[in-house]
């Protein structure tokens, strides 16, 4: 991978992005969802709330990343547009990231606006949260694949690759999976926290929340069969011929991927503390991205090598 002004830029955005998704998701989990009421864009009706309580100022601030976020990614799509010529899948990554911020706009729009916020349980917030997860990885592929193309990396070609074109799109597949259950999960971790069903309590639940308790479970039982795919088609590709990016890529996920099952583990043995909630979320969107990355290296174009 070569670097360049614009992919050194690429590669700030998608940090950028992966920040403010961290944030959001500390907005989630300390129920500063509701700091800005039911008001978007305006929070509390006001472009510059008169914040006087934490919740608001917690809210506000990733309303305001969110922006700055959406702006770099617009600079990007500008860049891309001036820098390649029509056809190279850089200015194609760009404008795919462009559309997926705004779609993530929506959507955190949606959620702010129908009050599935804070510490809300409703089936319709358990409907969202995974669609709002989907939107955020495809978010992250977009801007992982907008520097891979910046970076000299060819664009993938999924026919004629074999087998390991199917084990790498299972694979894209049942991690998106994995992490639209962790987001579920995540979920029930902040409105109904480990801590708080003592005995009787779920029977108390409504239906949303029982459903809630019950997923809990499904979650690292989804990560250690996707952990022992992904490992299975890390080996069989290794088996072949990887170039260096391939196998750097291949050695990177195989160690962020033991890294996430050992945090989600000591997760779980804290109740699930905001800070390793926010250390789980970074190590499930590595192991994407570099996903992501090892699937473009092995299933580039011929013309690429």
């Amino acid at each position: 991978m070569k670097t360049t002004s614009f992919s050194n830029y690429a590669w700030f955005v998608l940090v950028l992005n992966i920040a403010v998704i961290l944030w959001g998701a500390y907005v989630r989990a300390s129920g500063s969802g509701a700091g800005c009421g039911s008001h978007w864009p305006l929070c509390n009706n006001q472009v510059v709330p008169a914040a006087s309580q934490v919740a608001t100022l917690i809210e506000f601030a990733h309303r305001v990343t969110s922006g700055l976020a959406l702006l770099m990614v617009l600079g990007m799509l500008v860049w891309a547009r001036r820098e390649f010529p029509a056809g190279h899948p850089a200015r194609a990554g760009a404008a795919f990231s462009m559309a997926m911020m705004i779609t993530e706009a929506v959507a955190g729009a949606g959620l702010v606006l129908f009050n599935w916020t804070a510490f809300d349980i409703s089936l319709g917030r358990i409907i969202v949260m995974p669609v709002h997860l989907l939107i955020t990885f495809s978010l992250l592929a977009a801007l992982s694949l907008t520097v891979w193309w910046a970076s000299g990396g060819a664009a993938i070609r999924w026919r004629g690759q074999g087998a390991r074109a199917w084990m790498l799109g299972i694979g894209l597949f049942v991690t998106l999976l994995m992490g639209m259950a962790g987001a579920v999960t995540a979920l029930g971790d902040t409105v109904l926290p480990v801590a708080s069903l003592t005995p009787g309590h779920y029977e108390s639940l409504s239906p949303a929340g029982q459903l809630l308790v019950s997923l809990r479970v499904w979650h690292p039982l989804i990560a250690v069969a996707v952990a022992a795919y992904l490992l299975f088609v890390v080996n069989t590709l290794r088996a072949s011929k990887m170039d260096a990016d391939a196998r750097r890529f291949s050695t990177t996920l195989v160690v962020l991927f033991a890294i996430e099952l050992g945090a989600g583990v000591l997760n779980i043995y804290l109740l699930v503390p905001i800070w390793m909630q926010l250390l789980h979320l970074l190590l499930a969107d590595l192991v994407w991205i570099v996903l992501i990355l090892l699937t473009a290296a092995t299933l580039r174009s011929a013309e690429s090598g």
